[in-house]
């Protein structure tokens, strides 16, 4: 590599200079007197659905650089930061389980292999009875997981009730406030996801909808005890979409179920002292 190609990348940003790089090198062949050198290749804990980072070291590493992950691992990019001897790499998990990762460079010769486990999500559920975590499952039931992770980023769960509470059956939450007035920011009704070998046992959240199929938005509910007349039956009695399970807290779950309640403005079964939804987040 001359004096000169060196000034030139001294002058050029990071992206114009691996661009010359690749020039002067033979553009990644198999010529390449300078091939890249993976030494060390870091990963942070991946959570599903939430942004990832990786970190890449090295000798003579390049942004043409691609990472295969089955999917796993949602539109990679490089950082602006990376550089030669270090990339920094971010993607968002899209699955959970074991994920392989492969990385490659421009000619598809394999530079470094490895897998990571990513983690169920968990959500805690920060109500006035008592905190709550629930592990969902992605696996089973993708939609209905993202649908609910994106009001739970959101923030849209803030100060929404568990406005609905028979005992010996469920509490139902997520879509009210105080005065059981209907909160607005509901995002489009999803397909139903009841069909996925996930049964309405005792701790489990479903979705709640109404007699139509797919409508379910944001309002959910914990099976108190098991319900299985609710599972999937046939296309005629679609029942209802389980997609996590209470691993922690139950008892507060427990303890909302047997809430006075009564009628107010002509709907049954709703507490007659409110009980907050006060916070959710992902936990995990």
């Amino acid at each position: 590599m001359s004096t000169r190609y060196f000034f030139v990348c001294v002058k050029t940003t990071f992206a114009a200079c691996l661009a010359l790089l690749l020039t002067a090198c033979g553009g990644g062949g198999g010529d390449n007197p300078f091939p890249p050198l993976v030494t060390s290749f870091r990963t942070q804990a991946f959570q599903y659905s939430l942004p990832a980072v990786i970190l890449i070291g090295g000798s003579d590493l390049r942004i043409s650089m691609t990472l295969e992950s089955g999917g796993a691992c949602a539109n990679p990019s490089f950082s602006d930061s990376s550089t030669t001897s270090s990339l920094v790499l971010s993607c968002t998990m899209t699955q959970v389980g074991e994920i392989p990762l492969t990385l490659k460079d421009a000619s598809g010769k394999v530079l470094y292999q490895t897998s990571v486990t990513v983690p169920k999500p968990q959500v805690m559920l920060k109500t006035s009875v008592g905190d709550v975590t629930l592990e969902l499952d992605p696996a089973a039931a993708p939609i209905t997981v993202n649908n609910f992770l994106a009001y739970v980023k959101s923030g849209y769960y803030e100060s929404t009730l568990f406005h609905r509470v028979i005992a010996g059956f469920a509490v139902q939450g997520g879509g009210y406030t105080t005065g059981l007035v209907k909160k607005p920011g509901q995002l489009a009704p999803i397909t139903l996801e009841s069909n996925k070998g996930l049964s309405n046992l005792r701790g489990t959240v479903a979705m709640a909808r109404t007699s139509v199929p797919d409508s379910a938005s944001s309002e959910f509910f914990v099976n108190v005890v098991t319900n299985t007349f609710l599972d999937y039956q046939s296309t005629a009695s679609p029942g209802y979409a389980v997609f996590g399970t209470v691993i922690k807290g139950l008892e507060v779950i427990d303890a909302i179920a047997v809430k006075p309640t009564g009628s107010f403005i002509g709907v049954p079964d709703v507490p007659l002292a409110d009980v907050t939804i006060n916070s959710v987040s992902q936990v995990k």
